[in-house]
C-alpha cells in the first residue's frame, strides 16, 4: 500500500533526513566520542534512523516508526542540552527536529467528525 505524500509528510521526511545528517555530523565529525569507538556511537545513533526505510513504501508507517524512535533522540537532546554546554546548539537542533517529527505525526491523524 502506497501512501500519498502530503505536505505534512514532506516536512516529516525532511526532519527525518536532517536528524540523520545531524547524528552523522555531531557524533562523526564535530564531537566524536572520546571514551568509546566513534564507529560504535555512529552505529547506535544512525542505524536506528535507517531502519524505517524498510517501511518507506507506506510513508505514514515509516514516519510513525521514526516518530517512535525520535523519543530516544528527544531524551538525548534534553540530556545534552543540560550537560554539555559546547554541544548545546546541536542538542537544541535535535530537540527541534524530533518535535517537528512528532508534530507531523499529530497533524496527520485523522479525526472523527462529531
Amino acid at each position: 500500500m502506497t501512501t500519498p505524500v502530503t505536505a505534512n509528510y514532506r516536512v516529516g521526511l525532511l526532519a527525518w533526513a536532517l536528524l540523520t545528517v545531524l547524528q552523522l555530523l555531531w557524533h562523526g565529525w564535530l564531537f566524536p566520542a572520546q571514551s568509546m569507538s566513534p564507529m560504535l556511537v555512529l552505529a547506535l545513533t544512525v542505524v536506528p534512523l535507517l531502519l524505517p526505510l524498510f517501511a518507506l513504501r507506506d510513508v505514514r508507517r515509516a514516519l510513525l516508526w521514526v516518530g517512535i524512535l525520535s523519543l530516544f533522540y528527544f531524551c538525548h537532546g534534553v540530556s545534552e542540552a543540560w550537560s554539555a554546554p559546547g554541544e548545546r546548539w546541536l542538542a537544541w537542533l535535535e530537540i527541534g527536529l524530533t518535535l517537528t517529527l512528532i508534530g507531523v505525526l499529530g497533524a496527520g491523524v485523522k479525526r472523527r467528525r462529531a
